[in-house]
């Protein structure tokens, strides 16, 4: 069955859509049919760059995506994302026993050795990663880690390479030694975004619930 991306929120200036997993973002390959964009371009076009969309989740994440209606909306979001006024939180699923909470804070660069990687390095970009453990499982004999993030900066891959240089990585995540058995994805779904209104100021919180795909796959495991 085919997943379809959910609005919201929406307003005359801006639209909040829950992303499935599986569905590239933006067009940046042209060639590729099926992203988020184009499904905009069907159902909201405008003339805006990405068809107003402000920001990415990688294809394999799920949760939450703003799109701007208008000029003045997407400058005032993308200045917003620019000076991290932008709360955004995630829950990930990793492999391991982590700490109750903590903040990480390592550059992210692209890996030298593997195209399409990126890992922690001196000559990278500033990153920061807070945490904090929601509850702790078990399967085979086996610890895991429910962990909310806080992404205070948004580089590429940034969440599942802090989580992996520390041994946690997130169940699912292939490309980071992540444990692949049942889901073929990133256990990783963005679950709260926090925006200023672009046109009054007035703060604003949208929450998406859990992916299905996520919720069936934790049933899988025992809490401790």
């Amino acid at each position: 069955m085919e997943k379809i991306p959910q609005i919201i929120f929406e307003n005359e200036d801006f639209l909040v859509v829950d992303k499935p997993a599986g569905m590239t973002t933006t067009k940046e390959k042209k060639e590729e049919e099926g992203t988020l964009e184009d499904y905009l371009r069907e159902i909201r076009p405008n003339n805006l760059p990405r068809n107003g969309i402000v920001h990415r989740l990688d294809k394999g994440t799920s949760g939450m995506v703003i799109v701007a209606k208008n000029e003045s909306a997407f400058l005032n979001l993308k200045d917003q994302f620019k000076k991290r006024m932008v709360g955004k939180k995630y829950y990930c699923l990793v492999g391991g026993e982590t700490s109750k909470d903590g903040t990480i804070d390592w550059p992210i660069e692209r890996s030298k050795y593997s195209f399409g990687k990126f890992g922690v390095g001196v000559d990278g970009k500033y990153a920061i990663t807070e945490f904090k453990l929601i509850s702790k499982y078990q399967r085979e004999g086996k610890t895991y880690s429910l962990l909310e993030i806080n992404l205070k900066t948004g580089r590429t891959h940034q969440i599942r390479v802090h989580l992996s240089h520390l041994r946690w990585p997130l169940v699912g995540d292939k490309l980071y030694g992540g444990e692949v058995k049942e889901l073929d994805r990133p256990f990783l779904h963005a679950f709260e975004l926090e925006i200023n209104d672009p046109k009054t100021g007035e703060r604003l919180k949208f929450n998406s619930e859990l992916a299905a795909d996520l919720q069936e796959h934790l049933r899988l495991y025992e809490k401790k």
